[in-house]
């Protein structure tokens, strides 16, 4: 089955070479899983036909915010109604859970007790997982009809779901040890505090269960099976 990818924003250039874009370390995590892929730059307003162009979706991470004035955010928004109305499966990561559930009338806002990076401890459906988180934006209003599946005391809503057919994620399962260093080395100084930076880098070697995301976000992309 074909798996269409919004990408909503590209990995920074300097890591871009040696770990690739949003879109490969997504093929990468769901490797295995039996899916083929096709990628729209949406960013670049490249959207696809129709939302039956592909079996399922996954709308990836983005270094814009949900709620800004970009030229690609109100047909990505409509295209999302349309996949939800349809009851396709769609699964969306750190941007993208933000801009399903601001398309689906949530709320979206830069959070005002600040970042959230590298490996943070979720209550997952009442089991601990660890995951590795890049974000300052987050949903603060739930949008009708969405269920709480995962949270932390920093993010209340860090996984979503909508029915069996939609789920979202604020942390990224696709984010390495070595994708969070070099955004901890590169894209984080100056902009994240120094001491958040230091801890990311000083837990780079601990564990995260990207294997169990990678596993449930195929289980919703196979419902189009």
């Amino acid at each position: 089955m074909q798996i269409g990818i919004l990408e909503t924003g590209h990995a920074p250039d300097a890591l871009r070479p040696e770990l690739g874009d949003y879109s490969d370390l997504f093929e990468r995590l769901l490797d295995g899983h039996g899916f083929s892929f096709r990628r729209y730059d949406v960013e670049a307003m490249a959207f696809p036909g129709g939302a039956e162009e592909c079996d399922g979706w996954l709308v990836t991470g983005s270094r814009h915010g949900a709620y800004e004035d970009h030229p690609f955010i109100a047909p990505l928004e409509e295209l999302i109604r349309v996949i939800h109305a349809k009851r396709m499966p769609l699964v969306g990561v750190c941007f993208g859970h933000q801009i399903i559930a601001q398309a689906l009338g949530g709320r979206v806002e830069k959070f005002a007790r600040g970042w959230s990076i590298g490996r943070q401890p979720y209550d997952f459906e009442g089991r601990e997982i660890a995951l590795n988180a890049w974000h300052q934006d987050q949903v603060t209003t739930l949008p009708e009809g969405a269920r709480i599946v995962a949270s932390n005391d920093f993010c209340a809503h860090a996984a979503l779901a909508w029915g069996d057919h939609v789920f979202t994620v604020q942390p990224h399962p696709e984010f390495d040890a070595r994708f969070i260093e070099g955004l901890a080395t590169t894209r984080a100084i100056g902009v994240v505090p120094q001491e958040q930076i230091d801890h990311a880098l000083a837990h780079l070697e601990k564990p995260v269960d990207a294997d169990l995301l990678a596993d449930r976000m195929a289980r919703v992309l196979k419902r189009a099976a």
